[in-house]
Protein backbone atom coordinates (compact mmCIF):
# COMPACT_ATOMS: atom_id res chain seq x y z
CA UNK A 1 0.00 0.00 0.00
CA UNK A 2 1.67 3.23 -0.50
CA UNK A 3 2.24 5.73 2.17
CA UNK A 4 0.36 8.83 2.24
CA UNK A 5 2.91 11.38 3.52
CA UNK A 6 2.54 14.94 4.34
CA UNK A 7 4.04 18.35 3.67
CA UNK A 8 5.23 18.02 6.99
CA UNK A 9 6.98 14.76 6.84
CA UNK A 10 8.11 15.80 3.36
CA UNK A 11 10.19 18.83 4.71
CA UNK A 12 11.96 16.54 7.29
CA UNK A 13 13.09 14.44 5.03
CA UNK A 14 14.32 17.99 2.72
CA UNK A 15 11.61 17.27 -0.10
CA UNK A 16 10.38 20.77 -0.65
CA UNK A 17 7.46 20.63 -2.25
CA UNK A 18 7.27 24.01 -3.58
CA UNK A 19 5.86 24.50 -7.36
CA UNK A 20 6.53 26.57 -9.84
CA UNK A 21 3.14 25.91 -11.15
CA UNK A 22 1.81 27.15 -8.18
CA UNK A 23 0.32 24.36 -6.36
CA UNK A 24 -0.94 25.28 -3.15
CA UNK A 25 1.28 25.02 0.17
CA UNK A 26 -1.30 22.08 1.81
CA UNK A 27 -1.31 19.96 -1.43
CA UNK A 28 -1.20 16.30 -0.24
CA UNK A 29 1.80 14.14 -1.55
CA UNK A 30 1.65 10.70 -2.16
CA UNK A 31 4.98 9.21 -2.50
CA UNK A 32 4.94 6.34 -5.34
CA UNK A 33 8.30 5.42 -5.74
CA UNK A 34 11.86 5.67 -4.00
CA UNK A 35 14.98 4.20 -5.73
CA UNK A 36 18.46 4.03 -5.56
CA UNK A 37 20.16 4.17 -8.73
CA UNK A 38 24.04 4.42 -9.48
CA UNK A 39 23.26 8.70 -9.85
CA UNK A 40 20.90 9.49 -7.98
CA UNK A 41 18.68 8.68 -5.24
CA UNK A 42 15.25 9.06 -7.43
CA UNK A 43 11.64 9.86 -5.75
CA UNK A 44 8.36 10.06 -8.06
CA UNK A 45 5.59 11.62 -5.90
CA UNK A 46 2.22 12.47 -6.69
CA UNK A 47 1.30 16.19 -5.70
CA UNK A 48 -2.46 16.68 -6.45
CA UNK A 49 -2.38 16.98 -10.26
CA UNK A 50 1.40 16.65 -10.91
CA UNK A 51 3.41 13.95 -10.60
CA UNK A 52 6.67 15.01 -9.83
CA UNK A 53 10.62 13.66 -10.54
CA UNK A 54 13.05 14.43 -7.57
CA UNK A 55 16.39 13.73 -7.20
CA UNK A 56 18.40 13.64 -4.39
CA UNK A 57 22.44 14.29 -3.18
CA UNK A 58 22.94 14.29 0.68
CA UNK A 59 20.52 16.82 2.14
CA UNK A 60 19.31 18.46 -0.59
CA UNK A 61 16.57 17.42 -3.17
CA UNK A 62 15.77 18.81 -6.30
CA UNK A 63 12.45 18.87 -9.03
CA UNK A 64 13.53 17.66 -12.48
CA UNK A 65 9.90 16.75 -13.70
CA UNK A 66 6.66 17.38 -13.74
CA UNK A 67 3.56 15.58 -15.93
CA UNK A 68 0.27 16.02 -15.72
CA UNK A 69 -1.66 12.47 -16.79
CA UNK A 70 -4.84 14.41 -17.37
CA UNK A 71 -3.55 17.59 -18.70
CA UNK A 72 -0.27 16.00 -21.00
CA UNK A 73 0.51 18.97 -23.27
CA UNK A 74 0.65 21.31 -20.18
CA UNK A 75 4.36 21.97 -19.43
CA UNK A 76 4.34 23.69 -15.60
CA UNK A 77 7.85 24.25 -15.42
CA UNK A 78 8.32 27.57 -17.32
CA UNK A 79 11.69 27.22 -18.90
CA UNK A 80 11.01 23.91 -20.50
CA UNK A 81 8.33 26.33 -22.52
CA UNK A 82 11.17 28.60 -23.53
CA UNK A 83 13.69 25.93 -24.87
CA UNK A 84 10.43 25.31 -27.37
CA UNK A 85 11.51 28.89 -28.97
CA UNK A 86 14.56 27.31 -31.01
CA UNK A 87 11.74 26.05 -33.33
CA UNK A 88 11.22 29.53 -34.47
CA UNK A 89 15.39 29.52 -35.30
CA UNK A 90 15.56 26.49 -37.59
CA UNK A 91 15.94 26.15 -40.97
CA UNK A 92 13.84 22.38 -40.59
CA UNK A 93 12.22 20.40 -37.82
CA UNK A 94 13.18 17.55 -39.45
CA UNK A 95 15.63 15.72 -36.39
CA UNK A 96 16.48 17.13 -32.60
CA UNK A 97 18.28 15.88 -29.81
CA UNK A 98 17.48 15.85 -25.95
CA UNK A 99 20.68 15.47 -24.08
CA UNK A 100 19.57 14.82 -20.66
CA UNK A 101 15.83 13.64 -21.04
CA UNK A 102 14.63 13.29 -17.47
CA UNK A 103 11.13 12.39 -17.44
CA UNK A 104 10.88 13.60 -21.24
CA UNK A 105 8.21 15.46 -21.04
CA UNK A 106 9.64 18.19 -23.21
CA UNK A 107 10.72 15.60 -25.48
CA UNK A 108 6.99 14.57 -25.81
CA UNK A 109 5.59 18.02 -26.11
CA UNK A 110 8.14 18.41 -28.96
CA UNK A 111 7.46 14.97 -30.94
CA UNK A 112 3.35 15.69 -29.83
CA UNK A 113 3.19 19.16 -32.18
CA UNK A 114 5.90 18.10 -34.48
CA UNK A 115 4.52 15.14 -36.09
CA UNK A 116 7.88 15.13 -38.96
CA UNK A 117 10.72 15.36 -36.00
CA UNK A 118 12.47 12.76 -35.28
CA UNK A 119 13.83 12.77 -31.10
CA UNK A 120 16.65 11.24 -30.26
CA UNK A 121 16.38 11.37 -26.43
CA UNK A 122 19.94 11.22 -24.22
CA UNK A 123 19.40 10.24 -20.64
CA UNK A 124 22.95 8.58 -18.06
CA UNK A 125 20.88 6.89 -15.65
CA UNK A 126 18.90 3.81 -16.92
CA UNK A 127 16.16 4.14 -13.71
CA UNK A 128 15.58 7.55 -15.14
CA UNK A 129 14.82 5.83 -18.58
CA UNK A 130 12.34 3.30 -16.54
CA UNK A 131 10.99 6.07 -14.48
CA UNK A 132 9.61 7.77 -17.46
CA UNK A 133 8.71 5.17 -19.41
CA UNK A 134 6.44 3.90 -16.37
CA UNK A 135 5.16 7.42 -14.45
CA UNK A 136 5.56 9.92 -17.10
CA UNK A 137 4.58 8.24 -20.32
CA UNK A 138 7.52 8.78 -21.98
CA UNK A 139 9.23 5.99 -24.42
CA UNK A 140 10.80 5.01 -27.71
CA UNK A 141 8.24 4.73 -30.58
CA UNK A 142 7.98 5.49 -34.51
CA UNK A 143 9.54 9.32 -33.44
CA UNK A 144 11.35 9.06 -30.58
CA UNK A 145 14.44 6.99 -30.01
CA UNK A 146 15.91 6.69 -26.35
CA UNK A 147 19.09 6.04 -25.93
CA UNK A 148 21.15 5.27 -22.20
CA UNK A 149 24.27 7.49 -22.68
CA UNK A 150 26.08 10.39 -21.49
CA UNK A 151 24.97 13.09 -23.51
CA UNK A 152 28.96 14.49 -24.59
CA UNK A 153 29.73 10.57 -24.99
CA UNK A 154 26.63 9.84 -27.49
CA UNK A 155 27.43 13.01 -29.61
CA UNK A 156 31.25 12.02 -29.85
CA UNK A 157 29.95 8.55 -31.09
CA UNK A 158 26.77 9.45 -33.50
CA UNK A 159 27.33 10.17 -36.76
CA UNK A 160 23.76 12.11 -37.21
CA UNK A 161 23.63 15.30 -37.44
CA UNK A 162 21.01 17.25 -35.93
CA UNK A 163 18.75 20.39 -37.09
CA UNK A 164 17.49 21.32 -33.05
CA UNK A 165 19.48 20.06 -30.33
CA UNK A 166 18.46 20.51 -26.71
CA UNK A 167 21.00 20.25 -23.65
CA UNK A 168 19.08 19.85 -20.31
CA UNK A 169 20.86 17.89 -18.11
CA UNK A 170 21.20 19.11 -14.49
CA UNK A 171 22.04 17.91 -10.85
CA UNK A 172 20.09 19.75 -8.91
CA UNK A 173 21.43 23.59 -9.79
CA UNK A 174 24.41 22.83 -11.82
CA UNK A 175 25.01 21.35 -15.16
CA UNK A 176 27.83 18.72 -15.12
CA UNK A 177 31.00 20.69 -15.84
CA UNK A 178 31.84 18.25 -19.15
CA UNK A 179 28.93 19.74 -20.88
CA UNK A 180 29.48 23.17 -20.45
CA UNK A 181 33.50 23.46 -21.69
CA UNK A 182 34.50 24.87 -25.36
CA UNK A 183 35.23 21.33 -26.58
CA UNK A 184 31.89 20.23 -25.60
CA UNK A 185 29.79 23.14 -27.45
CA UNK A 186 32.61 22.42 -30.31
CA UNK A 187 31.52 19.02 -30.97
CA UNK A 188 27.55 20.16 -30.60
CA UNK A 189 28.41 22.55 -33.68
CA UNK A 190 29.70 19.55 -35.11
CA UNK A 191 26.74 17.79 -34.73
CA UNK A 192 24.39 20.81 -36.11
CA UNK A 193 22.72 21.06 -39.61
CA UNK A 194 23.62 24.38 -41.21
CA UNK A 195 20.70 26.53 -40.00
CA UNK A 196 20.36 24.58 -36.90
CA UNK A 197 20.10 25.66 -33.42
CA UNK A 198 21.68 24.61 -29.44
CA UNK A 199 19.80 25.35 -27.32
CA UNK A 200 20.70 24.77 -23.56
CA UNK A 201 18.96 25.86 -19.99
CA UNK A 202 21.46 27.87 -17.93
CA UNK A 203 20.19 28.45 -14.14
CA UNK A 204 20.97 32.28 -13.79
CA UNK A 205 21.92 31.80 -10.25
CA UNK A 206 24.74 29.24 -10.84
CA UNK A 207 28.23 30.25 -10.05
CA UNK A 208 29.35 29.39 -13.46
CA UNK A 209 26.51 30.83 -15.08
CA UNK A 210 28.86 33.68 -16.82
CA UNK A 211 31.82 31.03 -17.71
CA UNK A 212 28.74 29.48 -19.84
CA UNK A 213 27.68 32.29 -21.61
CA UNK A 214 31.13 33.17 -22.44
CA UNK A 215 31.97 29.74 -23.67
CA UNK A 216 29.21 29.09 -25.60
CA UNK A 217 29.60 32.50 -27.28
CA UNK A 218 33.04 31.71 -27.80
CA UNK A 219 31.93 28.91 -30.03
CA UNK A 220 28.95 30.47 -31.71
CA UNK A 221 28.64 33.30 -33.80
CA UNK A 222 25.30 34.31 -32.07
CA UNK A 223 23.69 33.49 -28.54
CA UNK A 224 19.87 35.07 -27.67
CA UNK A 225 18.93 34.47 -23.85
CA UNK A 226 15.59 34.49 -22.97
CA UNK A 227 14.60 35.05 -19.23
CA UNK A 228 12.33 32.03 -18.27
CA UNK A 229 10.55 32.73 -14.52
CA UNK A 230 13.88 31.84 -12.59
CA UNK A 231 15.73 30.58 -15.63
CA UNK A 232 17.96 31.68 -18.80
CA UNK A 233 17.23 29.98 -21.71
CA UNK A 234 20.39 30.88 -24.07
CA UNK A 235 19.86 29.66 -28.00
CA UNK A 236 23.06 29.58 -29.67
CA UNK A 237 23.17 29.67 -33.64
CA UNK A 238 25.54 30.26 -36.36
CA UNK A 239 25.39 33.40 -39.55
CA UNK A 240 23.96 36.34 -39.47
CA UNK A 241 22.03 37.85 -35.82
CA UNK A 242 18.47 37.34 -36.37
CA UNK A 243 16.37 40.40 -35.49
CA UNK A 244 13.33 40.14 -33.33
CA UNK A 245 10.90 41.28 -36.01
CA UNK A 246 12.30 38.53 -38.67
CA UNK A 247 12.18 35.91 -35.68
CA UNK A 248 8.36 36.58 -34.84
CA UNK A 249 7.11 36.75 -38.36
CA UNK A 250 9.14 33.17 -38.56
CA UNK A 251 7.78 31.92 -35.17
CA UNK A 252 4.28 33.36 -36.35
CA UNK A 253 4.56 30.79 -39.11
CA UNK A 254 5.65 27.99 -37.15
CA UNK A 255 2.90 28.66 -34.57
CA UNK A 256 0.01 28.56 -37.37
CA UNK A 257 1.73 25.23 -38.96
CA UNK A 258 2.38 23.29 -35.55
CA UNK A 259 -0.32 24.98 -32.81
CA UNK A 260 2.14 24.76 -29.85
CA UNK A 261 0.27 25.01 -26.66
CA UNK A 262 2.72 28.01 -25.67
CA UNK A 263 2.54 30.59 -28.18
CA UNK A 264 6.32 30.71 -29.75
CA UNK A 265 5.61 34.32 -31.13
CA UNK A 266 4.71 36.14 -27.67
CA UNK A 267 7.98 34.62 -26.40
CA UNK A 268 10.37 36.42 -28.82
CA UNK A 269 8.99 39.16 -26.89
CA UNK A 270 11.01 38.26 -23.79
CA UNK A 271 14.57 38.16 -25.48
CA UNK A 272 16.67 39.78 -23.19
CA UNK A 273 20.31 41.09 -23.94
CA UNK A 274 23.37 39.00 -23.85
CA UNK A 275 25.89 40.41 -21.97
CA UNK A 276 29.71 39.89 -23.02
CA UNK A 277 32.43 38.26 -21.10
CA UNK A 278 35.86 38.22 -21.67
CA UNK A 279 37.88 35.03 -22.88
CA UNK A 280 39.13 34.53 -19.64
CA UNK A 281 36.02 33.25 -18.12
CA UNK A 282 36.08 30.30 -21.35
CA UNK A 283 35.56 26.80 -19.89
CA UNK A 284 37.98 24.09 -21.11
CA UNK A 285 38.24 20.85 -20.22
CA UNK A 286 41.86 21.24 -18.66
CA UNK A 287 41.05 24.69 -17.02
CA UNK A 288 38.30 25.28 -14.93
CA UNK A 289 38.84 28.54 -13.75
CA UNK A 290 37.48 27.74 -9.75
CA UNK A 291 39.24 31.16 -8.10
CA UNK A 292 36.96 33.29 -10.56
CA UNK A 293 33.72 31.88 -9.42
CA UNK A 294 31.83 34.07 -7.95
CA UNK A 295 29.27 33.64 -4.97
CA UNK A 296 25.56 32.43 -6.24
CA UNK A 297 24.07 35.30 -4.96
CA UNK A 298 25.95 37.75 -7.00
CA UNK A 299 24.08 36.44 -10.18
CA UNK A 300 20.57 37.03 -9.06
CA UNK A 301 20.91 39.76 -11.41
CA UNK A 302 18.22 41.76 -13.20
CA UNK A 303 17.65 41.33 -16.62
CA UNK A 304 16.63 43.93 -19.22
CA UNK A 305 14.04 43.14 -22.03
CA UNK A 306 15.71 44.79 -25.56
Amino acid sequence: MRNKIYLAVLAFLGLALSLSHGASAQTEAELILKKESLYNSLFVLQEGPYRTLRFGHKDRHYRESTYNPADPTELPSVYTRYVTVGAAYTDKLESAAVVGMGGGRMTWYLSHHIPELKVTAIELDPEIVKIADKYFDVRANEQINVVTSDGRNFMRRTKENYDFIIVDAYRGHFVPFHLLTKEFYELLETRMNEGGVVVQNIAPNTMLFDHAIATISAVFDNVDLYKASNNMVAVAYNGPHREKAELQEEARARQGTYEFRYDIADMIKERVRTPKFSDDKILTDDFAPANYLKSVENHNRKWESE
